[in-house]
């Protein structure tokens, strides 16, 4: 009796491990948006590109290239990433930006978002590993300096910036939009909000999730990562952000500054965590690309005579690449609704 009364409760802890496990990936599924913009509807000269990264999967970016010029051999250039259930497309008119001041901008769709593969689940350090593609990318290319790349990302893109800084010690600069402090406290903070109390039940839902993506959440929090950076780090957060409280962007840089961390904190008056006015509900990302700029002037000058001349250049005018419209073969749009019985939750919105 005793050993039937164990398979019966081993039984249900099968049933409900999966039933866990289907509806957590339902939870936290991110949205996929179809294409809406091209670089050419924004005067940016762009193209579409796609590169490979982690698992065998494929990215779709949008590149937007230096502009050429007699002054430089080479030039520095930033991979971007959204936010969770965004695309690439929500970043074009930074890009344009950057473009104009002579960056070249490479601009993802992570995995399980825009036109990029889907995978088994989408998460914060896979958000990074999609950045460190995009940086092997543009090293890659002839009209890029290798050793002047940096990386920015959105909220969870965001988080992935800092935590591929922490991993690539030779970037030289990384920019932060809207990043929070402690995953943790965001997937408490959602389970609130769904009226599901942490203790105990959030609490080991933050555990399994742990185990699916492979990480500690302590390991790869923002508020840990942002303390680990060799290059200088902008921060960026707006003061109606709703989504983010903008403390945690103090967080972050205090924990940075203790660190010794070459560190910008810069909020934006107004603006939401999506980068809209709150009265006008309008883009602000002109705000933001202008503060950006700036510290990337700062830190990661266009104009690097001095080591283009050690490295022996004479002069010579680049040309860029065409910036034809890209269309994407359909089977590579995916309809982001992978529901497959392997398939683990997707984790760390915001």
């Amino acid at each position: 009796m005793i050993v039937i009364q164990g398979l019966i409760l081993l039984a249900i802890a099968v049933v409900g491990g999966y039933a866990l496990h289907k509806a957590l990936h339902r939870a936290f599924r991110a949205p996929r948006l179809g294409a809406g913009t091209d670089p050419g509807d924004l005067l940016v000269n762009g193209q579409g590109v796609r590169l490979p990264t982690a698992k065998g999967k494929s990215l779709f970016g949008w590149y937007a290239p230096p502009p050429a010029a007699p002054d430089r051999p080479s030039a520095p250039a930033l991979v971007a990433i959204h936010g969770w259930g965004a695309s690439a497309d929500g970043l074009l008119p930074l890009a344009g930006v950057l473009q104009a001041a002579g960056y070249g901008v490479l601009l993802l769709d992570a995995r399980c978002h825009g036109r990029s593969d889907d995978d088994s689940f989408a998460s914060l350090p896979r958000f990074a590993e999609d950045l460190s593609a995009g940086l092997a990318w543009l090293r890659a290319r002839p009209e890029i300096d290798p050793a002047r790349l940096g990386v920015m990302g959105h909220s969870v893109g965001a988080g992935a910036a800092l935590l591929t800084g922490s991993r690539h010690p030779d970037l030289a600069a990384v920019v932060s939009l809207a990043a929070f402090a402690h995953p943790e406290e965001v997937m408490r903070r959602t389970l609130e909000g769904w009226h599901v109390p942490y203790r105990p039940i959030g609490w080991v839902i933050n555990r399994y999730v742990e185990r699916i993506i492979g990480h500690r959440f302590a390991d790869i929090a923002p508020v840990t990562t942002v303390a680990r950076q060799q290059a200088p780090v902008l921060l960026l957060h707006g003061t109606a952000d709703t989504v983010v409280p903008i403390a945690e962007m103090m967080r972050l840089r205090d924990a940075a500054r203790a660190a010794g961390c070459v560190v910008t904190a810069e909020p934006l008056p107004g603006v939401t965590h999506e980068g809209l006015d709150t009265e006008t509900g309008e883009s602000r990302l002109d705000l933001a690309a202008g503060t950006i700029l700036a510290f990337l002037e700062r830190h990661v000058p266009v104009a690097d005579l001095e080591r283009a001349q050690a490295d022996g250049w004479q002069g010579e005018e680049l040309s860029d690449p065409s910036p034809e419209r890209w269309t994407p073969p359909t089977s590579a749009l995916g309809s982001g609704d992978v529901d497959d019985d392997d398939q683990d939750p997707t984790v760390l919105h915001g």
